[in-house]
């Protein structure tokens, strides 16, 4: 069986990202059926949903490989963002239901959740636990006071 592994980037990939930030979606497809929104048409491995509870903190880290579009389906993302290795303040984006934000790699970033919150994580690589390991790298961009985190090896819930 072949080993899976985060693939480096290309040039030809690069060229076609979004700017960082919240993403343009375009128009819907809508006929008496409903609607149909287009989200990310790009070659990707992973599609995730996270249901993030009020008050809690993500992220906090940037990628060396990934990129990822998150789309908000309910409640709000407060998105904090700058480039790696900036001492910055980040700056904050608040992605609120129907709307998406896309990170490159090397962007230092970090969501908090000021209410229950559901949304797609649309990922470049593959989201296997060892896979996502290898390619973020955690940081200390968002202060933890009045939130909760998780991380591998702190302990808390």
């Amino acid at each position: 069986m072949e080993e899976i592994k985060n693939i480096p980037l290309t040039d030809e990939e690069i060229k076609d990202w979004p700017h960082p930030g919240v993403v343009k979606l375009g128009p819907p497809f809508t006929d008496p059926r409903g609607i149909i929104q287009p989200l990310v048409d790009r070659t990707m491995k992973s599609a995730i949903m996270i249901t993030s509870k009020a008050g809690s903190l993500r992220a906090n880290h940037y990628h060396k490989t990934d990129w990822h579009y998150c789309y908000v389906v309910s409640g709000k993302i407060e998105y904090f963002h700058r480039p790696t290795g900036s001492e910055i303040e980040p700056e904050l984006i608040v992605v609120e239901p129907g709307e998406m934000v896309f990170t490159p790699p090397f962007v230092d970033h970090g969501m908090k959740f000021p209410e229950d919150t559901v949304f797609l994580t649309l990922s470049r690589n593959y989201r296997d636990q060892r896979l996502y390991e290898e390619d973020v790298v955690r940081i200390d961009m968002l202060s933890k006071e009045g939130y909760t985190s998780w991380l591998p090896d702190d302990g808390e819930t």
